[in-house]
């Protein structure tokens, strides 16, 4: 395996936290000692360089497969159902308890990171900055009450939603060969929700959300457009995937990309197949440069929640796809901000 690569890697989406809380003996792990089971551990984040990420509080559905963050939906399953709101707020409110459990259990070597600045000076310092993403809006109320309590506790990222409906909006179901303009776009609540985020500083995440829904946020909100963990549909058609439109109205706000590692989004057949060569996500980074420019693509790997290359496996593997940036020509310059400068610019533009 190759160097970890000095340059540090911030990544747009983990289901780390989802794993960890739902595991079952024998696959029960810490999170602090180096593990053959999932894909982030704090010793294989240290191997990989990983210097941080957003840590996704997902609330399955109630019909999912054994109740694990499917990235996609396995062949004749049922699409994902709807969540109601408060069993999503008490679950919500578990993965929470279990981010500051693991930010005191790591004494000084993790943190929860509520500015840029504690961002930037973590990736310094070597601490691992973790962000409190909440991936699917279910556990908000419309009142949005419980989104300011969330925010003050750290809350920094939203999606609005998963791939289901909820009351703010329509997520793309796991349909391929698909567009994402499936379903309505944003209800009521859903500009409000956006409003809000706005106001409080609250990334906005797109990557679950359909095509019309997308469309509604462009227009409201005031903050560059994000999508933290997604793939080119150009190269593969998964209604998961951003369109050239959307990809443009993103380079356009001034916003990024995060490049999902999911074999199934970065497939031209959709399958979901580890022996997928590790080249493909280069592929679909490519793609995005070429079409939105360098200062608006970034990793978002979806680890612990998707199948990854077997040539990647986990985390302590993305040294070798550094490598095969540097071989597709990118420089330092370049890799830097692949790898974590257009977070940092696009955090500065939307929090508060």
């Amino acid at each position: 395996m190759g160097t970890p690569s000095p340059i540090p890697i911030f990544d747009g989406h983990n289901d780390t936290l989802l794993q960890l809380h739902l595991q079952e003996p024998p696959n029960c792990r810490s999170f602090f000692e180096r593990s053959q089971e999932g894909h982030i551990d704090l010793p294989r984040a240290r191997e990989g360089g990983l210097g941080g990420g957003f840590f996704a509080l997902f609330t399955p559905s109630p019909r999912s497969n054994d109740g694990l963050p499917a990235t996609h939906n396995p062949a004749g399953a049922p699409e994902p159902q709807p969540v109601d709101q408060p069993h999503a707020l008490a679950f919500t409110m578990a993965l929470a308890a279990r981010l500051f459990r693991l930010e005191e259990e790591a004494q000084g070597q993790a943190q929860v990171v509520r500015t840029v600045d504690e961002l930037v000076q973590a990736l310094e310092d070597g601490v691992l900055a973790m962000i409190f993403h909440i991936e699917g809006a279910e556990a908000i109320d419309t009142q949005l009450d419980s989104l300011e309590v969330f925010y003050r506790a750290g809350l920094r990222s939203l999606g609005i939603t998963w791939s289901r409906p909820n009351a703010f909006g329509t997520g793309v179901p796991f349909r391929f060969p698909s567009s994402p303009d499936i379903g309505p776009g944003l209800t009521e609540a859903g500009r409000a929700l956006v409003q809000a985020c706005n106001r409080l500083g609250i990334l906005i995440d797109l990557s679950h959300l359909n095509e019309k829904g997308f469309w509604d946020v462009a227009a409201l909100s005031n903050a560059p457009l994000v999508a933290t963990h997604s793939g080119a549909h150009a190269l593969a058609p998964s209604s998961r995937n951003l369109t050239d439109r959307q990809l443009d109205a993103i380079r356009d706000s001034g916003g990024v990309v995060g490049v999902n590692f999911h074999v199934g989004f970065l497939r031209e057949d959709g399958q979901v197949d580890a022996n997928t060569p590790l080249d493909r996500i280069v592929d679909h980074l490519d793609y995005m440069v070429q079409r939105m420019g360098v200062a608006h693509v970034a990793f978002g790997s979806d680890f612990d929640g998707a199948t990854m290359p077997a040539e990647l496996k986990d985390v302590a593997g993305l040294p070798r796809l550094m490598e095969r940036l540097r071989a597709r020509g990118y420089g330092d310059a370049e890799l830097r901000q692949i790898a974590y400068e257009n977070w940092v610019r696009v955090l500065r533009a939307t929090w508060r």
